[in-house]
């Protein structure tokens, strides 16, 4: 069987050990004195010393009067306050209701300014006054087209364009219309039912048509002058 070497060593400590706390806490306690007895408040924290008021460091004035102090006695005022005070009634302006509003058969009172419905914006100042930032971008815009037309006028100088006439500009115009209404009269003319892709096809192309008639007619409706690449 194994038997350690540290075994007589363990035992001998236990032995040496084990007889030191056959009692409760140590063997030998040191015993208070009768005089060290517990006081009221010892165990309360302790403030320190209040050190004096220094000359330079003094607590500012009180506004509160102290109780040394006395008051002025044998001030006495001329005034009729009596008078002034009827002067004051008669004179003075009579005090004007605040505006309200009822809005129920019970009673209930609200304050008519912030009702919304005393017209105080038509009343400003700078009521129906242009904005600056629109008059800044009119200007702007006045500035590009200006500036438009002076391309426009050195390409004209150029030879490259051409202004077209009112005359032409109209002929134009009813020519567009008159292709709209013959591409629109063959679109009525188709049959109802499109059955065969070589329909399909027609109405498409049919449809496309007229959509880019209608776009060419708006254009030049918009623009009175209108200008063209010189050939």
């Amino acid at each position: 069987r194994y038997i350690s070497t540290f075994r007589p060593s363990v035992k001998c400590e236990a032995a040496k050990n084990k007889a030191q706390w056959k009692t409760m806490g140590p063997a030998k306690v040191a015993v208070p004195s009768p005089k060290n007895f517990l006081q009221k408040h010892s165990k309360e924290p302790k403030l320190p010393a209040r050190k004096k008021e220094q000359d330079s460091k003094k607590l500012p004035a009180l506004s509160v009067p102290r109780r040394t102090d006395h008051p002025v006695m044998g001030i006495q005022s001329k005034k009729n306050f009596i008078n002034t005070n009827a002067v004051a009634a008669i004179t003075g302006l009579p005090k004007k209701p605040t505006p309200i509003y009822v809005d129920r058969r019970q009673g209930d009172k609200y304050l008519l300014e912030t009702s919304g419905l005393v017209p105080k914006y038509i009343k400003k100042k700078d009521y129906g006054v242009t904005p600056k930032y629109v008059t800044q971008r009119n200007e702007e815009m006045k500035r590009a087209q200006k500036e438009y037309e002076a391309s426009v006028l050195e390409h004209l100088k150029k030879g490259a364009m051409k202004r077209l006439s009112d005359e032409e500009r109209r002929s134009l115009l009813q020519g567009l219309k008159k292709n709209w209404e013959e591409v629109y009269r063959e679109f009525q003319g188709l049959s109802v039912e499109i059955d065969t892709i070589p329909k399909k096809i027609y109405k498409e192309k049919l449809e496309s048509q007229m959509k880019q008639l209608e776009h060419d007619i708006e254009v030049i409706e918009k623009h009175k002058v209108i200008y063209i690449a010189n050939e």
